[in-house]
């Protein structure tokens, strides 16, 4: 053969292979990593989440020395903040390894309270956090290379603050007041960390609705909002110009016959916005809804038997699955999502630590 017909030829094989064999490494390559606070024993798990088989596998345990609840991951992947509710209040910051999921222990800085909730802002460097039972919000500084440093910014809430977020314009702040059955709304100074109150300051439910947790839709045109004491489930138009908030529709995470204490936990959007699921730790159960595409609003799917009492929850990167985990029952299960119907399949399950409570997932080249 001639040699520059046999040149081309061979070029013409490696185009049509690369595109193969990059993706072929993409996926052998990229890896999920779990994270899951257990406030009694006082540690994170730190897990592997093995999409092909729908497995968790340990592989490590982080003593944190203290009540660790709350966690929040900087938008760059690379730490890992936990927050402590027990004496001394503090947050610890950790550096995630990129190629094995553990965690670095970087430092530890004061929190004004305990914490129900911690969150960054957009940019990485502002650690909002949420006091249910100090009934406050703040604001500390993260630097440069990861660490939380002091608390900048103590504001005064209605009773019972309990999650706190910024929009992905970094322009506003959303935190819940559960006791005050509100949400407030605060403009953010991203240059330097400063939240002030918006006009309106408040967006007001129904009294004793408990407001706890809440997210955006990935457009940044709705939000999502549970209520703890009722169980509601409210869907609401976010103008992002003004930071306010429209009600559009209510629902319920309640079973059909539920005669118990209304104990709603949390909620998540899976990534590619299909689908919603909301926890409720009395009936131990977590609810579907599939969201419409176009309005946002919810269609209900059902409920899902979990772990006992799941307080918290996660759904991996790919929309595949959710991880739950059970205070009462200690262990972890992984639900895999079916695209077509949005319906919770069959667990796999894994024993944890001590009252497990908070999961944060990760993927990482």
């Amino acid at each position: 053969m001639h040699p520059a017909i046999t040149s081309r030829a061979l070029r013409r094989l490696a185009l049509l292979l690369v595109p193969g064999l990059a993706a072929i490494g993409g996926n052998v390559s990229a890896a999920t990593w779990v994270y899951v606070s257990n406030a009694d024993s006082q540690e994170i798990s730190v897990l592997e989440l093995d999409r092909a088989q729908g497995t968790l596998k340990p592989v490590e345990s982080v003593n944190v020395g203290g009540m660790v609840m709350p966690m929040a991951v900087s938008p760059d992947k690379r730490f890992l903040y936990a927050a402590l509710r027990s004496q001394p209040f503090r947050v610890a910051s950790f550096a995630i390894d990129g190629t094995s999921g553990k965690l670095k222990k970087l430092g530890e800085a004061p929190l004004a309270d305990s914490m129900a909730n911690i969150d960054t802002d957009a940019t990485g460097r502002w650690l909002f956090a949420a006091s249910y039972p100090g009934h406050k919000i703040t604001v500390n500084s993260i630097d440069k290379a990861g660490n939380v440093g002091p608390i900048q910014q103590l504001l005064p809430t209605a009773p019972n603050a309990h999650a706190i977020h910024a929009d992905a314009g970094n322009r506003f702040v959303l935190a819940t007041s559960l006791g005050g059955d509100n949400v407030s709304s605060w403009r953010f100074d991203a240059q330097t960390g400063v939240l002030s109150p918006n006009d309106p300051p408040l967006t007001t439910g129904a009294a004793k609705s408990g407001p706890r947790h809440f997210v955006w839709d990935k457009a940044q045109r709705n939000v999502y909002l549970l209520n703890e004491l009722d169980a509601g489930l409210h869907v609401y138009a976010w103008d992002a110009a003004r930071g306010t908030l429209q009600l559009q529709q209510s629902a319920t995470v309640l079973p059909a016959g539920f005669t118990g204490k209304p104990w709603a936990a949390d909620l998540h959007l899976t990534p590619d916005g299909r689908y919603l699921y909301a926890s409720e730790r009395t009936s131990s159960t977590l609810s579907g809804f599939k969201v419409d595409a176009s309005t946002g609003r919810l269609q209900a799917l059902g409920q899902t038997p979990t772990e006992k009492t799941p307080r918290g929850f996660a759904i991996d990167p790919s929309s595949r699955f959710l991880i739950a985990v059970g205070q009462e029952s200690h262990s972890a299960s992984v639900h895999p999502i079916d695209a077509a119907s949005g319906a919770l399949g069959t667990p796999q399950r894994l024993p944890l630590g001590k009252n497990p409570n908070w999961v944060e997932i990760v993927e990482l080249p």
